[in-house]
Parts: C-alpha cells; sequence; structure tokens
C-alpha cells in the first residue's frame, strides 16, 4: 500500500479557512467525520488532542501531521489540507503553518498502513518536496505529486548513509505513537549526515516494530550514539559509548547540532544498569539469555501476582478451618478461599503462554506473538500425538495427552516459534510487493501457528516425558539429596546476584511451582529465595560488626540493604560484590549456599514465587526458615568483614 492509498481526494481542503490550531483540527475532523471515514467527532478529536499534548505535531517549516490511532475511526485515512493564510498551530519553529496532514488510524491498524504513513514522513524531508505541494491546485495535482517520486520513496528506509572521512555514527529514532516523528527524525539524520560527509545507520521504533535494527557490529564501530525519541529504547547495548539522548523534536529540528555534538568527543559516555546483558548480545549464548529473559520479564507478574494469590486462597481455608476428610479441597473448601484460588489459577495458568509467546516476540517481533502463546498454551494443556505418526504400523492420533510439558515445554517452543516465524519472513521475502499487505494479517499468524502447533504436537513428547521425570524427582527428593539441590540453587542465587545464574535458578524454582502448589509449595523455591535473601542481609551484617573496613556512605548503604534483603531484592549487594568480587562474592556464595541447604535438609516448602519476609506465613515452617535466612546472612556477613581490608591500608 503506498501513502497515494490512504490519501483521500474527497477529504482534502485546499484552502483550510481556520487561523488557530483548535478551530483549524475542528475543520479537519468535521470534514473526517461528514465523510464517513471518522464515526465520532468528540471521540476522535480527543485521539487528536491527546497527541498534541505530549508535544505539538507542528514540525515547523510550516508543515504539520496531527495523527490519532483511534477507535472511532473507521478507514486508515489522510486529509490533506492547505491553509493559504497560514496557521498559528504552535509549531516546534514558532512560525505559521501551511500545510496539514491528519491521520486517522483505526485501533488494529496494520503494519502495511504504518509503513505508508512512514513513507509520507520521509516525503516532506526531501528538498522542495513541501515547497511543490504548496502550489498545488486541485486534488488531482496533490496525488500526482506523490506519484512522481514514490520510485524513490522507499530507498531511505533501509540506507546507510556513506562517510566521506571515515566518520560514522548511530541513531536511534522514536516517538510516542511511532507513526509520524520517527521517521521524519530518521530522514532528517540522514539528510543532513550525507551533506556532512558523516556515515550514519538510523534505526526506527516504530508502531510496526523496530526498522532497520542496529547489529552489535554497527555499535562497536561507531564513533557515537544518537538517541532522537520520545519513549523507552533498549539502551543497554550502548554500554560504553559516547551518547546523546534528545527528544525527537530534536532529531528534526536540531540534527545537524546532534551530528556535530556526536563527532566532538564531547558526548558523555554511556554506562548500561545492566552491563551483563549489554555484553551478552554480542554472542548466541548472550542472544539465548535476551530472548528467555524477555519471556521471563513478562511471565514473571502472572506467576507472581496468581502465585500469591492462590497461596491466600490455602492461608484462608487453614484459618477458617477445613475438616480432615476435606483436607484434599484445602484451598477451594471455603467459598471465599475458593475465589481468591480461582482467580490466581486464571492468573498462573497464563505462565506458560506469556514465556512462550514473549521469547517468541524477542526474536521475531510482533509477529511472533500468536505462535509463541499457541506453543505455550499446548505446552500447559499437554497436546501432543498419540502416536508418532510415521511410527512403523502406527497410526496418526491427537489427544490431550494429560501431561504437559511444563515450563520446558513451553521454553522450547517459544524459541521453536520465533525462528519459524523467522524462516518465514526469509521464505517469503520474494512475494511481489502488492502481496506485502497480507503478510502480517494473514500469512504470518497462519502459517506460523500451523508449522509452529505441529512441530509441538512433536516436541511435547519428550519434552512432557522430561517435565514428568524431573517433577517426580524433585517430588521424591529428601535427605541428601533435598540438601544438595538447596546448596545448589542458593549458591547460584549469589554467584551474580540479578545475573544469569541467578535468573536460571529462579526460573528454575517458579517452574517448580504449578506442581507442587497442591502438596503444600515447593521446597526448590524455598531454597531459591532464602539463598536470594542472604547477600543483602550480609553486606547489614558485615558493616555492622566491621565498621572500620567500610566508608560512611557504605554503612549507610548497608541499612538500606535490610530492605532490600527481607524484600528478596538481592541485586541490593550488587555495588560491593561489583567493588569488591574476590572477597564479596565468595563470602555470599557461602551464606547463601548454606541457608539453601538447611531449607533442603528440613524440607520447608513455599508456595508464593516472590515477596520475602511479606510472604513468610506462607511457607510451611516460618519460624525455621526465617533462622536458617539469618544462620547464612551471620556466616557470609563475618566471611566478608573477616576478608576485607581495612580502609587504611
Amino acid at each position: 500500500m503506498k501513502i497515494q492509498d490512504l490519501l483521500r481526494k474527497d477529504v482534502m481542503l485546499l484552502d483550510l479557512q481556520a487561523t488557530g490550531k483548535t478551530a483549524a483540527i475542528d475543520e479537519m475532523v468535521h470534514c473526517l467525520v461528514d465523510r464517513g471515514y471518522v464515526t465520532d467527532f468528540e471521540t476522535f478529536k480527543e485521539g487528536i488532542l491527546a497527541r498534541e499534548a505530549l508535544t505539538s505535531t507542528g514540525l515547523g517549516d510550516g508543515i504539520a501531521m496531527p495523527h490519532s490511532k483511534n477507535a472511532a475511526v473507521k478507514e486508515a485515512t489522510v486529509l490533506f489540507a492547505k491553509s493559504n493564510k497560514g496557521v498559528d498551530y504552535e509549531s516546534l519553529d514558532g512560525q505559521p503553518t501551511g500545510l496539514f496532514f491528519m491521520i486517522a488510524a483505526p485501533e488494529g491498524a496494520n503494519d502495511t498502513h504504518l509503513a505508508a504513513l512512514a513513507e509520507l514522513s520521509q516525503y516532506l524531508m526531501k528538498d522542495g518536496f513541501a515547497d511543490k505541494l504548496r502550489q498545488v491546485t486541485s486534488p488531482d495535482e496533490v496525488i500526482a505529486l506523490f506519484d512522481q517520486a514514490s520510485d524513490k520513496a522507499a530507498e531511505s528506509a533501509t540506507v546507510e548513509t556513506a562517510s566521506k572521512d571515515g566518520d560514522f555514527l548511530v541513531a536511534v529514532t522514536a516517538c510516542t505513537t511511532g507513526i509520524a516523528h520517527t521517521y521524519m527524525a530518521q530522514e532528517a539524520l540522514q539528510k543532513v549526515a550525507a551533506e556532512m560527509g558523516v556515515g550514519i545507520k538510523v534505526e526506527t521504533n516504530g508502531a510496526s516494530g523496530i526498522g532497520n535494527k542496529l547489529t552489535a557490529e554497527d555499535i562497536q564501530k561507531a564513533k557515537a550514539v544518537i538517541i532522537a525519541a520520545d519513549k523507552a529504547v533498549e539502551m543497554d547495548r550502548f554500554d560504553g559509548k559516547p551518547l546523546i539522548n534528545r527528544p525527537v523534536a530534536d532529531g528534526i529540528r536540531k540534527t545537524e547540532e546532534l551530528i556535530n555534538l556526536a563527532l566532538s568527543g564531547k558526548a558523555e559516555v554511556y554506562h548500561a544498569a545492566n552491563k551483563e546483558e549489554a555484553s551478552s548480545t554480542t554472542n548466541a549464548a548472550g542472544g539465548f539469555y535476551k530472548h528467555l529473559m524477555s519471556g521471563v520479564s513478562q511471565m514473571l507478574p502472572f506467576v507472581i501476582g496468581g502465585g500469591i494469590m492462590i497461596a491466600i486462597a490455602f492461608l484462608i481455608d487453614q484459618a477458617m478451618g477445613v475438616p480432615k476428610d476435606q483436607l484434599a479441597n484445602l484451598g477451594t473448601y471455603h467459598e471465599l478461599a475458593a475465589m481468591f484460588k480461582n482467580i490466581g489459577g486464571l492468573a498462573f495458568g497464563f505462565m506458560l503462554p506469556v514465556l512462550a509467546g514473549y521469547i517468541a516476540y524477542s526474536i521475531a517481533e510482533k509477529p511472533g506473538l500468536a505462535p509463541g502463546f499457541v506453543a505455550g498454551s499446548m505446552a500447559a494443556a499437554g497436546l501432543a500425538f498419540g502416536k508418532i505418526p510415521f511410527a512403523a504400523g502406527g497410526k496418526a492420533t491427537l489427544a490431550l495427552a494429560g501431561v504437559p510439558s511444563g515450563f520446558l515445554g513451553a521454553l522450547v517452543g517459544g524459541f521453536l516459534a520465533g525462528y519459524v516465524v523467522n524462516f518465514l519472513k526469509k521464505a517469503l521475502s520474494g512475494l511481489p510487493k502488492s502481496l506485502e499487505g497480507i503478510k502480517s494479517i494473514l500469512l504470518y499468524p497462519l502459517l506460523g501457528i500451523l508449522l509452529t502447533g505441529f512441530l509441538m504436537l512433536l516436541v511435547n513428547i519428550p519434552m512432557a516425558a522430561i517435565n514428568t521425570g524431573l517433577n517426580s524427582f524433585l517430588e521424591g527428593l529428601s535427605g541428601s539429596s533435598a540438601v544438595l539441590l538447596g546448596l545448589v540453587v542458593g549458591g547460584m542465587m549469589a554467584i551474580d546476584m540479578g545475573g544469569p545464574f541467578n535468573k536460571a535458578a529462579y526460573i528454575f524454582g517458579t517452574g517448580t511451582l504449578a506442581a507442587t502448589v497442591s502438596t503444600g509449595g515447593s521446597v526448590v523455591m524455598a531454597a531459591v529465595m532464602a539463598g536470594g535473601m542472604v547477600p543483602p542481609l550480609a553486606v547489614f551484617v558485615a558493616t555492622l560488626l566491621f565498621k572500620d573496613k567500610f566508608t560512611e556512605e557504605e554503612r549507610n548503604s548497608g541499612l538500606t540493604n535490610i530492605v532490600m534483603g527481607l524484600s528478596f531484592i538481592t541485586e541490593g549487594a550488587i555495588p560491593f560484590g561489583a567493588a569488591d568480587p574476590a572477597r564479596a562474592i565468595p563470602s555470599f556464595m557461602v551464606g547463601s549456599a548454606l541457608a539453601g541447604a538447611l531449607v533442603g535438609m528440613a524440607g520447608i516448602k513455599l508456595i508464593a514465587p516472590h515477596g520475602g519476609i511479606f510472604v513468610i506465613a506462607l511457607t510451611s515452617n516460618a519460624l525455621l526458615y526465617i533462622i536458617f535466612i539469618l544462620i547464612g546472612a551471620i556466616v557470609s556477613g563475618v566471611l566478608f568483614g573477616a576478608l576485607r581490608k581495612p580502609l587504611n591500608k
């Protein structure tokens, strides 16, 4: 779809009468309503004004692009209006505005519409194009003008401008709606950089996803980074690079200033909050971790919220009392408990689909979501072939085996869905441009779900066997085996205090909850949380007992670590671990492993995935659990303090 397909002749206003901003918006919206492209005046106008409240869409140079993705829009439309008098539109450069493109996108606008709107933004940045628009006298002339330039329109979408002197920059552009400013800033940066003889590659974070994505190699060779964005973009990858962070409007209006500052060497060096993740994106293992964490971060709210709701249901029944012959109904015996259990169960049920869906999203962006959700749902349901179709003498039968493949199946399914969609993108890349629009609407979801679904019918068979075996193994742990497992997962929580090892142990712990809720909770989860609470509490112990070895600032930080530790926020100890890793990390690992091993030895169970001291009542033995955590914290704190050198040495 080209921009000409959205520019409607019947809503072009070639002599806009309004002279003020509000009146101009009213005049354009009324035209859209009168022609039937917008169904409700007030709803659509409210969307336009909400966008204007963020920052003016009067871009300067006499151009404005008011826009809204809105439920009142019946059909994607771009209204072109021309004012011969000029409108006081509160433009970014303070000058009157004469050219307007009011963009009306339906709430469910597909990627094709958005790509066409991005194309419009790029046209308007071309030299002389706006001047030609100011001279048109009929709707046909407007369309003809766009037709003349259409062959060159898409070239700048993925261009990397060349450098005359070897200077190379990377940039990211993004606006809140991802429709107009994102692409105008991209075009401006590429245009000005080319005029200055500077190489540049610009990534767009638009409503249709990430375009022209920066690679690790791009970032590495760049002299500096320019961020022209009004919303959050992925920043950790720029760790250690000089970086300029400005609003997207500056990318359009102050382009040369941004490029000169980037080249001057005066830009501040950016330091990522999560250096481990930033550096990991340069290799395959890091990519795996990034995709996994994308799924886990989206999954955790469902696990935590749903898990604690289920845990409360058990507490209610325990508090109100349940007859011995009804213990099998613990958590649902009383009506109030059943309400908590049902709501929590529904939230908890999203865990695997969301995990798989957002792993696939991280790999293949938006087209990966639907196949990923289906893969996660199949893992949760245990849907698989009853017999392998190509087995000798076997017929293909489809059955709900009732043996879910669980966390492992959803994890594999998420990666499977993501790479299936990436395969489809490559396989369908040769389709004619006229069929481009049906890719995201029809082909990616249909073929993605079809291929992923049938592959999951096979994958679920071994994954279900592994999941069943693992759960049986965990349920049978006692004595030395439970001690060993608690020791390992507890120690892992302290190795990097929020990094890959910590997250791996936590994911493993939460993965055991679904199968153990009915039996009172998971020993593994209890060991994981105990191990994670120890390092921050150990910092407090060390700063309290060895005051001569810590600065006043560190001692004050030790006090805040009490709250961090009690809240199960292991990251509170990171500054101490980073400043003195050779002494701090081994000390923390000893105490965390000890706490985990003691929890395993006592067989203490936990049915909540997070919360620290605030969910202590949800353990099977709250007093003993607290004692084990304190033992671990004291051992780690004393070790850390004893090993640390005094300040005067």
